[in-house]
């Protein structure tokens, strides 16, 4: 072997090393990286989780539920929207937001959404997280006068996580009636709930309904009923 072939059998020797070494890096930096985005994603889980023990003590009536609502769930409230359709889209009781996420996710733009929520404290985390969405801190149960001024044209879906059952039934009543009032012909009031009869009452109310499927992976489990005034 000349000098030759030695120093460039030393520099591929050197380049193969190089080439082990930087995929190693490579593949530890990924890994690391997606520990740190679970470890993240844990974090807000449990984050989110203590907002809502912390708000179900300090009001019951107000919150009805130690957790947030599954993304499970949340898909499943979310699929009743068409993004289509143009026009805002009013919820109420967002909470720590996970049904916004999914809204996003279906389609519909963060700045047509109009998120009503009674805590100051779930409202400063909305618009941290959905800083595009009008967040309104208010009533739900005054819809009208709380959204006066921020509602401009007549919405495609009101979407509910309001703990309905927290409510006499003409409450109940009196809010999905109210709700129609600012919805476009033929769109849905969308509402889950726990139990196993519905949250709004059918009596009297000559509203079209439909009901989902139980879902499972939600705790406890929930179903989704969406509402429509005849047409």
């Amino acid at each position: 072997m000349t000098a030759a072939d030695l120093v460039d059998s030393v520099a591929q020797a050197r380049l193969k090393v190089a080439t082990v070494r930087y995929k190693v890096e490579d593949e530890v930096r990924s890994h690391t990286e997606k520990l740190r985005s679970r470890v993240s994603e844990a974090r807000a889980k449990l984050g989110d989780e203590a907002r809502f023990i912390k708000s179900w003590i300090d009001n019951p009536a107000r919150t009805g539920s130690v957790t947030p609502s599954s993304p499970a769930l949340a898909r499943r409230m979310a699929s009743f929207v068409d993004p289509a359709l143009p026009g805002p889209v009013i919820e109420i009781g967002p909470g720590t937001g996970p049904v916004t996420e999914a809204l996003i996710e279906r389609g519909i733009a963060e700045e047509r959404l109009i998120l009503v929520e009674y805590s100051p404290d779930f409202c400063a985390l909305l618009r941290k997280r959905f800083p595009r969405a009008t967040v309104i801190e208010g009533d739900a149960y005054a819809l009208s006068k709380t959204l006066a001024g921020h509602l401009n044209d007549k919405a495609i879906a009101v979407v509910s996580s309001l703990p309905l059952f927290n409510q006499p039934p003409a409450m109940r009543s009196a809010l999905a009636k109210e709700a129609f009032t600012l919805l476009i012909d033929g769109a849905p009031f969308i509402q889950f709930t726990y139990s196993v009869v519905s949250p709004v009452p059918r009596k009297g109310s000559g509203l079209k309904a439909f009901v989902s499927d139980w879902v499972l992976r939600n705790i406890p489990p929930a179903r989704v009923w969406v509402y429509r005034q005849p047409g």
